[in-house]
């Protein structure tokens, strides 16, 4: 039997292990979630949200149990880890409040005697999330699409069923019926086989391009609905008439959270040559003052990357980079840790297209600075990748900054003078590779329903 290893990314130690599914399992829960979706379609919609609210109160209550979790299967910063449940509690209550409203008949004026637009649910939608964002990635996609009636199955990295198992067990402390969300124990190769189910009725990935891709196309062919949030390499703009102490503040929190294992983490910082030296020469300085340690020291702000292999991954694109003619500006200090998978927080200048630093996204804590001759070059330059996740212009000029975010940046989340986040008020999604659909807001809530037409005369 094939076991999901969970590996404590610090010393390289197991933390767990848990037995894959089979196939008859898998279409025995397949089969338990779409019995539970006829029950969990007929709750009224508030209690649907009170539900939620429920599980608000739970994941503020266990922060600090469920931040020990991330810390120990994917190495997030136990302060990051609290943040992330704070997130996924402010997510629950905010979908809690607006969800009702949102889902409501929407009476349209017509030549009928009455129409409007009603909402229904699909059914069973299938999540296959990543290990950075263990419990928000699961609950900004979960809160909505079962609120609209759904009902969820979730297939999560394999490297945090810990994760995994805990938010299983959230839904059931905070009152849910059962079945309405389960946890599918398994790898990767078996997404195929839950698409093809035809209880399965959509998929929502947030995960790289290429897994993206797979998906889509066993999807599509099934004339399944996807929504994916895939891979960035988000460009930082920063033009000359910019605040640099803000700026270099912005970028470092854009670049180093979540020790920069992000699809939105700043990637590209694109500076004017007039101030190009100026602004190397403070990210350095703030680069310096980053702990990169110990997740579980509240000390820590980078912690390490969630495994060897990707940290090896990383260190092969930094020299790929620096031998194209990249130059090295800083390294922090390498840990000396036997099995650590600790990558060191790192600047490159004199990156260009072609270089892989430039061109690929790189997963990790390191910042690519790129020198732009004006404004023109330095968006021609942002907009020259094939993703389109999330994007920032610091300027001194707002109304500058408001038209290059709006009609300049080809991304689909673009902040001013601010480094980029998703947050539930706002839609969340991206363009080109990066993905399409929405997560979030008003248009996420509605991505998993039938929109449906109704008119009587």
């Amino acid at each position: 039997m094939s076991e999901l290893k969970s590996i404590y990314p610090v010393t390289g130690e197991l933390v767990g292990s848990y037995p894959e599914l089979n196939s008859v399992e898998i279409d025995s829960i397949l089969s338990e979630v779409s019995s539970a979706f006829n029950a969990w379609r007929g709750v009224v919609i508030q209690d649907r949200c009170q539900y939620f609210k429920n599980m608000s109160e739970i994941l503020r209550a266990r922060q600090n149990e469920f931040a020990r979790i991330m810390a120990l299967e994917m190495g997030k910063p136990l302060k990051q880890g609290k943040s992330e449940v704070e997130k996924s509690a402010f997510g629950c209550t905010y979908y809690a409040d607006i969800g009702p409203e949102l889902l409501k008949n929407k009476p349209v004026i017509t030549e009928f005697s009455e129409s409007y637009i009603n909402f229904q649910p699909l059914g069973i939608i299938l999540g296959v999330m990543p290990w950075n964002f263990p419990f928000w990635q699961v609950i900004r996609f979960a809160a909505p699409t079962m609120i609209a009636g759904n009902v969820v199955v979730l297939k999560h990295a394999s490297n945090v069923q810990g994760c995994a198992d805990a938010i299983e067990g959230l839904f059931l402390e905070a009152g849910f019926p059962l079945n309405v969300f389960r946890n599918l124990t398994i790898g990767s190769s078996k997404v195929d086989e839950v698409i093809k189910n035809p209880l399965v009725k959509a998929v929502t990935l947030t995960g790289s391009t290429p897994a993206g891709k797979a998906v889509a196309k066993k999807a599509g062919s099934m004339l399944k609905k996807t929504v994916l949030e895939l891979g960035g390499s988000d460009p930082y703009v920063v033009l000359k008439d910019a605040d640099l102490d803000q700026a270099v503040n912005a970028c470092i929190a854009g670049r180093l959270l979540n020790s920069g294992q992000s699809c939105i983490a700043a990637k590209r910082f694109i500076v004017d040559v007039s101030i190009e030296s100026e602004f190397e020469n403070k990210l350095v300085d703030a680069m310096k003052k980053q702990e990169v340690g110990d997740p579980f020291s509240d000390k820590t702000t980078v912690g390490p990357m969630v495994s060897i292999n990707a940290r090896n991954a990383l260190q092969s694109q930094v020299k790929s980079s620096i031998k194209a003619g990249a130059k090295l500006v800083y390294e922090s200090e390498m840990l000396d840790i036997p099995n650590s998978a600790y990558h060191p927080v790192t600047i490159l200048n004199n990156v260009k297209p072609g270089m892989v630093a430039f061109d690929e996204e790189l997963f990790g804590p390191v910042a690519s600075i790129i020198s732009a001759k004006d404004e023109q070059e330095a968006l021609a330059l942002a907009n020259n990748t094939r993703f389109g996740l999330g994007a920032s212009v610091f300027t001194s000029d707002i109304e500058k900054g408001r038209r290059i975010a709006e009609r300049e940046l080809e991304a689909g989340t673009c902040f001013v003078n601010d480094f980029v986040r998703s947050d539930p008020r706002l839609p969340f999604g991206g363009v080109k590779e990066s993905g399409y659909g929405n997560e979030l807001s008003s248009f996420g809530i509605l991505e998993f329903v039938n929109i449906k037409t109704i008119s009587i005369r």
